[in-house]
């Protein structure tokens, strides 16, 4: 059985119903809502703590262990050397920097922040900036069960009262959720004034999330979707290398009638176009890449104010 990274005393502190909002009462392998008296089970010692009456997820999901979206179930040692030896056509030229600067606004602003990770049942890619700082305590949830999955939830009800958290991390997410203003309103809610929200979106990458894969956001679509965050700091962090690779392989394996040949297909193309990738260390920081980047970052802090959408319009940075 696996052996779960556990939530600290100070983060089930701050737990609350996902549905009402309201204090959870700690049982024997469960918690119970004070309110409610809606039941959350723990699963393998992960409480999960899903709201069915809104999520696309049931608790029986997790309890049956069923596929829900990433299966972070270890991959044979096989595998994964095979996977090793095919070219990467992807890359994250910005992450790494960006989690580091994260780390140093949080830090500057509370000596033992607290972060809540969305969708953090594995590592994201640069984020050991954030967590090799000991100071930093993590909670990482996700709706998966993962090496690092502390806790089951959904971003549309996040199980934490309001004014929890000094960041929240969200990488690589919002473009599976249905709904992504209701997730960054919860995202809103759940931090403290003035704290720091860190997030990544795809915009030109093709479905890579089957059935749950729903929106992509252009440079100004993502700044609006943070529209009640004052920006600290956004722009491409995958750039438009990685998207014209991402594009090449897509159009190669849709040709494909069956599994086999789709994944020759992906092969030969990551072989014949990886190198793309590295034209983005020139481009990244370039107008145009804002036009064509295959991802954005945002780095906000929490305001008082909304961003108008007129103020929104003259931000437009790209080259069209």
């Amino acid at each position: 059985m696996r052996q779960p990274i556990r939530l600290s005393q100070s983060a089930q502190a701050l737990l609350c119903c996902p549905r009402c909002h309201e204090q959870l009462v700690s049982g024997d392998e469960h918690f119970e809502c004070s309110r409610c008296a809606a039941h959350f089970p723990f699963v393998d010692g992960v409480p999960v703590l899903i709201n069915e009456q809104s999520s696309v997820f049931s608790i029986e999901d997790f309890l049956s262990h069923r596929k829900t979206f990433f299966d972070n179930r270890r991959v044979s040692r096989l595998r994964s050397l095979l996977r090793g030896l095919i070219p990467n056509i992807s890359r994250n030229i910005k992450g790494a920097q960006n989690f580091t600067r994260f780390s140093a606004a949080l830090l500057a602003q509370c000596s033992a922040p607290q972060v809540l990770i969305i969708g953090g049942s594995v590592l994201g890619e640069g984020m050991e900036q954030i967590v090799s700082g000991a100071a930093i305590d993590l909670v990482e949830s996700d709706v998966s069960f993962g090496p690092r999955t502390m806790l089951i939830s959904d971003a549309h009800d996040i199980p934490f009262r309001d004014r929890s958290f000094d960041g929240v991390v969200v990488q690589a997410v919002l473009e599976h959720v249905v709904d992504p203003y209701r997730c960054c309103e919860e995202i809103f809610r759940v931090l403290k004034n003035d704290g720091l929200v860190y997030a990544e979106t795809p915009f030109i990458q093709q479905v890579h999330g089957g059935r749950y894969d729903f929106t992509r956001f252009t440079h100004l679509g993502h700044r609006r979707l943070f529209r009640r965050f004052a920006e600290i700091e956004s722009g491409a962090t995958c750039g438009p290398g990685m998207a014209l690779a991402w594009s090449y392989q897509y159009f190669l394996t849709s040709f494909a009638t069956s599994a086999r040949l789709r994944t020759i297909l992906r092969v030969f193309a990551n072989a014949t176009s990886f190198y793309l990738k590295y034209f983005d260390y020139y481009l990244i920081n370039k107008r145009g890449a804002l036009d064509c980047a295959s991802g954005f970052y945002f780095i906000g802090r929490k305001a008082e104010t909304v961003l108008p959408d007129k103020d929104l319009l003259e931000s437009y940075k790209g080259l069209i």
